[in-house]
């Protein structure tokens, strides 16, 4: 579902890229005119698109809504299914807001939320119990600290080529998805060029690559290129291919390649623990009856997990191998 990922939150700036955000969600209406929509007063709407000042996480998700954007159905598309507690809190309430923190918080802990956002453990800890409520560029600076998927986020809203700050970085990342569901060993290789092992090779040795993965030449060859073509990899100085940028990489935007993307890494995975050694694979399933209340629960708790895993690859140095994490979930009956 999603390539690896790090992420340098000191590049982004969540000032402009929200002031950039309410721009583009007042549209052709008057700056007045938003503002009696929003229910604000009539300089309001100027600070905020200025710079000067910023509404709370509620309010901008209020002005979203009165721009005409259908704020739970954009939550859905950026999570690619219901959300249950959006049957308990208006996500335009500061009680949504929460919940909807909470959820992406899954099992990070307030101390790894600080430090990847740079807000004090104290601050998100009020804003994840409800006692206060985080300006629009914290809640942004938290969803990328959460889940690496700003961008995908601001897709749900507006159309981020339209936000002159992230139109080139918004275009790279679909270039980057395009290239996953057109050859998912591309990015593999990508991942391989981050190995302490290959830097340390005195240049690029054309083979060496696929030999460490198992795959033919052919295939680096092919990967290489595509990886080139879409600007997800430069050749330095030295020869060696190194990432421009690595980002997360959601595949959920288009289903039916996610769907083939998942299972073409699940028969790679059991293919690959196949061939392994014992001691090189974590393999365990557990056959079971359960509610369907508490399948949901299990559910969620597979995601939490996984966004949890996500964040420690962010954070993992050095790179010393490459690694296929799948997990499924699948009734048997209904």
């Amino acid at each position: 579902m999603f390539g690896a990922f790090v992420c340098d939150l000191s590049r982004v700036d969540y000032e402009r890229i929200s002031a950039e955000l309410l721009r583009k969600l007042r549209g052709s209406r008057s700056q007045e005119a938003f503002a009696r929509r929003v229910g604000v007063r009539a300089n309001a709407i100027y600070t905020w698109e200025a710079g000067r000042n910023f509404p709370s996480a509620s309010r901008a998700l209020t002005a979203a809504s009165r721009a005409g954007v259908d704020v739970v159905a954009a939550l859905e598309r950026f999570y690619g299914r219901e959300l249950s507690w959006l049957g308990e809190a208006e996500p335009t309430s500061a009680e949504g807001v929460a919940r909807l923190l909470q959820d992406l918080r899954g099992k990070s802990s307030i101390l790894d939320l600080s430090r990847r956002s740079g807000q004090s453990r104290f601050t998100i800890s009020r804003w994840l119990k409800g006692q206060a409520e985080p300006r629009l560029p914290d809640l942004l600076c938290l969803i990328e600290a959460a889940s690496l998927r700003l961008l995908d986020f601001l897709a749900c809203f507006v159309d981020p080529r339209e936000l002159p700050s992230i139109a080139e970085a918004y275009r790279s990342l679909e270039a980057t998805r395009a290239a996953a569901y057109e050859s998912p060993w591309s990015q593999a290789f990508l991942r391989a060029l981050e190995l302490s092992s290959y830097r340390a090779l005195p240049g690029h040795e054309a083979g060496w690559l696929a030999e460490k993965l198992g795959l033919s030449a052919e295939e680096e060859i092919r990967c290489l290129s595509l990886l080139e073509r879409s600007g997800q990899i430069v050749r330095l100085a030295t020869g060696h291919f190194t990432p421009a940028e690595v980002k997360a990489v959601d595949t959920r935007r288009d289903p039916e390649a996610a769907r083939r993307l998942r299972l073409f890494w699940a028969k790679t995975a059991n293919e690959r623990l196949d061939q392994a050694a014992p001691e090189h694979g974590v393999v365990a399933y557990n056959l079971f009856g359960v509610s369907l209340a508490d399948l949901q629960r299990l559910e969620e708790l597979q995601r939490a997990y996984f966004r949890e895993m996500r964040a420690i690859i962010a954070e993992s140095e050095p790179a010393e191998t490459v690694v296929i994490a799948t997990m499924q979930m699948v009734r048997l009956l209904t």
